[in-house]
């Protein structure tokens, strides 16, 4: 190639220029090839490692993005183009894009962290950036979340990671706490084995932990028990629901009173004062 240069009317310089330039250009493109290769065997190799496969799509293209920016780095250099003033602007850019998104980059740097250490996964319903709902989905810039009445919402993950999060059915199951209140003159023994009843009675409520019912306090129109069980997660609703519902018409047949406000009343026979006249 030289020599067919030499041929040319060009000066040394010239060619020099020239060959420089198809080198840079040979690194460029047989580079990109080479890049690509190694960022999809990085993203197999993640995916047999079991990597999620949002992160690992990320991974793959950040480190092709990083592997080009070298490429060109030293495609321009052996073109020529002297790296400190490149170096200097690529800095420079750098910075000015991240001044720009920090916001955007703050979202993707918690949705990296959140995909990797996963404290909540697809179909879980959570508390998070103070909303609760049941994940649909989780991307490198937000979390969408299902509410209890099928709204939406989309959630930046930097709102998330900021917050406590609150992952009500990680652990498969879930306690259930209800209040009742008896009269004073209702048999308490008797009611309390009414509600042991209730439990042996749905399949529902676990035994272990075991369920039980403890009188928490003395009030002001009767005696409040406090019941507490476990179910699993997909059951609490249900069984508690229709704890109420037995316990309230068990409490009728057995003749148990539920608390109710009660005020007393005195009334004062005797003549009324004079009026003054």
């Amino acid at each position: 190639m030289h020599h067919l240069l030499a041929r040319l009317p060009l000066s040394e310089g010239s060619i020099n220029t020239i060959i420089n330039v198809t080198i840079a250009l040979l690194i460029l493109l047989v580079g990109l090839w080479l890049a690509a290769r190694a960022a999809n065997f990085a993203r197999r190799a993640m995916r047999r490692a079991n990597v999620d496969e949002t992160l690992s799509g990320f991974l793959r293209n950040v480190i092709n993005g990083v592997l080009v920016a070298l490429l060109i780095v030293m495609a321009l250099q052996q073109a020529g183009v002297p790296s400190a003033p490149l170096v200097a602007a690529l800095g420079a850019g750098g910075l000015a894009i991240g001044l720009a998104l920090q916001g955007s980059l703050s979202n993707l740097a918690w949705g990296v962290l959140l995909i990797m250490f996963r404290p909540f996964r697809v179909g879980d319903f959570i508390q998070a950036g103070g909303i609760e709902g049941t994940v649909e989905s989780v991307s490198l810039m937000h979390t969408l979340l299902v509410l209890p009445d099928n709204r939406e919402a989309v959630v930046p993950n930097a709102k998330i990671g900021s917050d406590a999060i609150i992952n009500f059915n990680r652990r498969g199951t879930r306690r259930f706490e209800l209040k009742v209140g008896i009269g004073y003159t209702d048999d308490l023994g008797e009611a309390m084995d009414v509600v042991q009843q209730l439990y042996a009675a749905d399949a529902r409520i676990l035994r272990d932990p075991e369920p039980g019912v403890w009188t928490e306090s003395l009030g002001e129109n009767g005696v409040v028990l406090v019941l507490r069980a476990y179910t699993r997660s997909a059951d609490v609703w249900g069984a508690q629901t229709d704890l109420v519902r037995t316990l309230k018409e068990r409490f009728g047949a057995a003749g148990i009173r539920m608390a109710v406000p009660q005020r007393e009343l005195t009334v004062v026979r005797g003549r009324l004062p004079e009026r003054a006249a």
